[in-house]
This record gives structure tokens, C-alpha cells and sequence, in this order.
């Protein structure tokens, strides 16, 4: 039995149980934040991706044993007081998603990017997102809502 603080969304948490679960469904299950999705559970697929320490992770390859003291953030944290993060509000506005399965990961992937490339062009766009998959076929979207995502997080502190 293990016993892992870490923080959650901007809020200290302490999760009691077996310290090898996936972090995804200590997530979903312990946490119930679902925003967080199963795709494949090999961590090929990039749908449950969240950040620690602001750097992209499979939540389904990391164990929560693996994010003791760290910051660990998901789709449900992104926005702030009631108001759309720019990645969130981009996405919606450029229509980058069909089913909206991939979404979050796909957001959470961006968001990670775009903190330590804030002037990405087109093509480095398309190399940090291509591990993330989306199969409704959004990514022309996809892209177009990251570039405009840049734009308004260079002007928002």
C-alpha cells in the first residue's frame, strides 16, 4: 500500500493504494476526472495524455507511483475562472475535432509544445502533434487551431 502526494489541477492530492496503477484510471476512477480517455493502453495512441510538469505523458504507461510530488494537469484544469483556455477556445472555434475522443490529449500535447515553442510554424506543429491520432481526420483543423492557439497565448500572460 502505497501513500503518493502530488499536486492535481493547481490542488494538493493524496492518492492511498497500489503505487502501480496507471495513472489513468487513478484519474478517472479515484478522481473522477474522465476527461482524461482510454484509447489504446500502449501508449501509442496519445489519448490520454496529460502533463507533468507541463511536459506531455501517457497517463496509461505511467504508473502513480511515477508522479509522486509532481504536478501533474489535466483537461480539467486547462481553464481558468470559469473562462476557456485558448487551446480549448481555438480548438472549438476552428472546429479541430469530430467525435472529440482525441481531443483532450490532443490539447494537453499542444499546450505542452507551445510552452517551449510559442512561434511554432505549420511544420513543427505537425511533428509534436503526430504522435497523437485522431481517426475523424481534423488535423488540417487541428493545426489551424494551434497556430491561432500561439497567437492569443503571446498575448495573454
Amino acid at each position: 500500500m502505497a501513500i503518493i502526494e502530488f499536486s492535481l489541477n493547481g490542488t494538493s492530492r493524496r492518492f492511498t493504494g497500489d503505487g502501480q496503477r496507471p495513472l489513468l484510471w487513478v484519474l478517472r476512477a479515484d478522481f473522477g476526472l474522465t476527461g482524461t480517455k482510454y484509447g489504446c493502453g500502449q501508449g501509442v495512441c496519445g489519448t490520454c495524455t496529460v502533463l507533468v510538469d507541463e511536459k506531455p505523458v501517457r497517463s496509461c504507461q505511467t504508473t502513480v507511483a511515477d508522479i509522486k510530488g509532481r504536478h501533474i494537469l489535466t483537461i480539467e484544469g486547462l481553464a481558468r475562472g470559469g473562462r476557456l483556455h485558448p487551446l480549448q477556445k481555438a480548438f472549438a472555434e476552428e472546429g479541430a475535432l469530430q467525435c472529440g475522443f482525441c481531443t483532450p490529449g490532443m490539447i494537453l500535447t499542444a499546450f505542452g509544445f507551445l510552452k517551449e515553442h510559442p512561434l511554432p510554424t505549420d511544420a513543427e506543429i505537425v511533428r509534436a502533434m503526430d504522435d497523437n491520432l485522431c481517426r475523424c481526420g481534423a488535423h488540417v483543423r487541428i493545426v489551424r487551431a494551434i497556430r491561432k492557439a500561439a497567437v492569443q497565448m503571446r498575448r495573454t500572460p
